[in-house]
C-alpha cells in the first residue's frame, strides 16, 4: 500500500487529500497556492493530490428538483434558512480567496472517476492543472463531474489526449491508485478534507490560513536531510561539481 511520500534532500514532498466536490478543499487549494507563491523554495516542492470521496455511495449525478439549500437542510436535518446562511457564508469565504462559488448551480454526484482522471493526469505532469480545472467546473460552472464525457472534455482542456482519457475511463485503470489513497487516509486517521501532509511528517487538517501553511512549509523545508556531497567534489555558491 502506498503511503505519503518522504521528502529527499533539496525536494519537499507534499501530499494533499481532498475531494473535487468539497468547497473547503477548493478554498484550501487557493490558500496553499498563495502560501507556495510566497515560499522561497517553491520550485523544489512536489505536490501530489490524493483521493478522498466525501460520498462514495452517490450516483454519477444526483438528480434533484430542489434547491441546494433544501438538500443541505435535509442532509443535516436543519431548517432551510439555516442551510442557506451556511451557503452564503461559504460563498463569501470563497470570494475572499478569489473563487466565484455558485453552489446554487452545482450538480452533485459521484467523484470516483474524477479521482481516476486526476491520477492519470499525474502520470502526464498536469495533475495540479486538472485539479484546479475540476474545482472551477464544479463550483463555478455547474458541470457534472460524475459524467465521463464532461471529464474527458475538461481533461483535454489541460492538455490530456481526449481519446486516451476516454479509454482509461472505460477500463479499470487508476482504480487501485484511488483505493490506495483512500486506504492510506484511513490509516492516517484522516476523516475530513482538505488534509495536507508535509514531507511525510507534518499533518495539517482543514483550509488553514496562508500564514499557517507557509509556516509549515518553511518548517518542513528546514528539516530536510542535508544533501550528500561526493568525495572529491568541488563546492561553491552555485553548488557542487
Amino acid at each position: 500500500m502506498e503511503t505519503a511520500k518522504a521528502s529527499t534532500a533539496n525536494r519537499l514532498q507534499l501530499d494533499i487529500w481532498s475531494d473535487v466536490a468539497c468547497p473547503w478543499c477548493y478554498v484550501g487549494k487557493r490558500r496553499f497556492d498563495a502560501a507556495l507563491a510566497r515560499f522561497a523554495n517553491r520550485d523544489a516542492v512536489d505536490v501530489t493530490w490524493r483521493s478522498f470521496e466525501l460520498d462514495p455511495s452517490a450516483p454519477a449525478v444526483i438528480a434533484s428538483d430542489i434547491s441546494h439549500a433544501a438538500r443541505i437542510a435535509a442532509k443535516y436535518r436543519m431548517p432551510v434558512e439555516q442551510a442557506q446562511k451556511m451557503i452564503d457564508s461559504m460563498t463569501e469565504t470563497a470570494k475572499a480567496d478569489g473563487i466565484t462559488m455558485r453552489l446554487d448551480v452545482a450538480r452533485s454526484g459521484n467523484t470516483f472517476d474524477a479521482h481516476r482522471v486526476l491520477h492519470f493526469a499525474q502520470r502526464h505532469g498536469v495533475q495540479t492543472q486538472l485539479k484546479e480545472r475540476l474545482f472551477r467546473a464544479y463550483f463555478s460552472e455547474g458541470e457534472a463531474l460524475g459524467e465521463r464525457a464532461v471529464l474527458v472534455r475538461l481533461a483535454s482542456e489541460v492538455g490530456l489526449d481526449a481519446e486516451a482519457v476516454r479509454a482509461m475511463l472505460a477500463s479499470d485503470a487508476e482504480t487501485k491508485e484511488v483505493r490506495s489513497d483512500e486506504a492510506t487516509a484511513r490509516e492516517l486517521g484522516i476523516n475530513g478534507v482538505p488534509f495536507f501532509v508535509f514531507a511525510g511528517r507534518y499533518g495539517v487538517s482543514g483550509a488553514q490560513s496562508v500564514d499557517v501553511l507557509l509556516e509549515v512549509l518553511e518548517k518542513a523545508w528546514s528539516e530536510l536531510p542535508e544533501p550528500a556531497v561526493l568525495e572529491g567534489a568541488t563546492c561553491g555558491p552555485a553548488g557542487c561539481a
